[in-house]
């Protein structure tokens, strides 16, 4: 972690810039990924086994790996797949109270807001599933389970008829993974990573069953490849590396602060891990906590690099209204709040992926088992959306119904509209209703009055 504490009133243009402008890496790999997927595109499965080959050191036979995860399922210690059946058991829970209602209900058509005695506008809306989904969970350096549950559990909530994951080839799959996958409940689980993942969800292969939406988590490849696919496919989101950001008051533990810091400086190098408290004393405690607890980790590496790159580390505010505001320019996948009124400064905070209150909250919690999902914005992308729910697997679709009166009652305001925007078969759609009625007003044009 960079040794000193810094002020955040100190901080230079570029140095916030470090901060604010997180960057996934997307494009420096954009043109090799392009020409990944447009391969994969036009050669299926004769490309993919070629980049399997290449990028995973893999010769993999069937792509198709479906039947493995039962077995896997069988064969991994008890209390692992307890802990997935637990895992999975939460994140339904929470995401099953995310399904919304179809509905109906009965609107004024009256003029100015009339009463409802002016005719029948019934308006509502359903909400249905997609029917192929695409799920990627990575794999390489360490396998993510984890990753499976928060992919699919939510699509099949959601009601989605077939979800398919793709995951990176190895010697040896690990079990877990594809245990996982068995308890999620896949219909269809490939043994492919990368771009060419990506691709072959997206478009199809001879093995591979296209899909409508790929969502999930991945390195910059992953990424690049999901924001080439884009507009052929739907994506959940283009996801960066991990970051956090704990917001710590003088009532916070720095050892439990620091944890948090290097938990996520654990995924990748490029993690962006970051606290910010207005008490100078914790702020240097947090950072002296953090270098004694690397050395412990057996991925010590991995987290010395992310707490000491240029978008990690330990800031002093000049006061919590100060750290509330960088916390919300931040915009954080994860944000911890370890402060004696968590509740009051949650209500300040409008930009995050996932909070997480109090010191008996770790980010570890939602990334496994409190139910929550853990495929979340990055790189600022919780100022303009969320993180992946059962909304991301559905459409929805507007329903409406009027009567004689109720169109009768809206049709000034629609015929004046369409002609304003010289569209006059709109209005003429409307009139044509009314042309040569022998009841309630034959022969003449209904008004929003009448």
């Amino acid at each position: 972690m960079k040794q000193e504490v810094r002020a955040i009133s100190d901080l230079s243009p570029d140095e916030r810039a470090s901060f604010f402008d997180r960057d996934a890496g997307v494009s420096d790999v954009r043109a090799d990924v392009s020409e990944i997927v447009g391969r994969v595109r036009q050669e299926g499965d004769v490309a993919v086994r070629e980049f399997c080959r290449e990028f995973d050191g893999v010769e993999v036979g069937n792509l198709d790996i479906t039947d493995d995860a039962e077995r896997a399922y069988e064969a991994i210690d008890d209390d692992v797949r307890e802990a997935i059946e637990t895992a999975a058991e939460n994140i339904r829970e929470f995401h099953e109270r995310q399904v919304p209602d179809d509905w109906r209900a009965s609107f004024s058509s009256g003029a100015n807001g009339g009463d409802s005695s002016s005719g029948r506008r019934e308006l509502g809306r359903r909400f249905r599933p997609l029917e192929r989904v695409g799920v990627y969970a990575p794999g390489g350096t360490a396998a993510y389970p984890s990753s499976v549950l928060m992919g699919v559990v939510p699509a099949k909530v959601a009601g989605v008829e077939h979800v398919a994951l793709a995951t990176p080839p190895a010697e040896e799959l690990n079990p877990v993974t594809l245990a996982a996958a068995h308890v999620a409940g896949a219909d269809r689980i490939y043994s492919v990573g990368g771009a060419q993942a990506i691709s072959a969800l997206a478009y199809g292969t001879e093995s591979v069953t296209a899909v409508q939406k790929v969502v999930g988590p991945g390195n910059k490849w992953v990424t690049a490849a999901k924001a080439e696919v884009r507009g052929d496919v739907d994506i959940d989101f283009l996801a960066g590396p991990s970051e956090v950001l704990v917001l710590a008051d003088d009532t916070a533990d720095p050892e439990l602060v620091a944890s948090d810091l290097v938990a996520q400086a654990e995924h990748d190098p490029n993690a962006s891990v970051v606290a910010v408290t207005d008490d100078e004393s914790l702020a240097e405690d947090v950072v002296a906590a953090a270098e004694a607890q690397v050395d412990d980790r057996e991925r010590a590496d991995v987290i010395r690099a992310a707490l000491e790159n240029d978008a990690s580390g330990v800031l002093h505010a000049r006061s919590m209204s100060e750290a509330v505001l960088f916390a919300e320019e931040y915009a954080a996948e994860h944000l911890s709040i370890q402060a004696d009124d968590d509740e009051a400064l949650l209500d300040r905070i409008t930009n995050a992926g996932s909070v997480f209150l109090g010191p008996y909250t770790p980010v570890a919690a939602g990334d496994y088992a409190s139910g929550t999902n853990h495929v979340l914005p990055t790189s600022g992308g919780a100022k303009r959306y969320g993180g992946l729910s059962v909304d991301t697997f559905l459409r929805s679709t507007t329903v409406q119904r009027l009567d004689r009166d109720g169109l009768a009652a809206l049709s000034e305001t629609v015929t004046t509209l369409a002609e304003a925007e010289g569209l006059e078969a709109h209005a003429e759609s409307v009139r044509t209703r009314f042309e040569g009625a022998d009841t309630d007003g034959a022969g003449t044009e209904p008004t929003d009055a009448e």
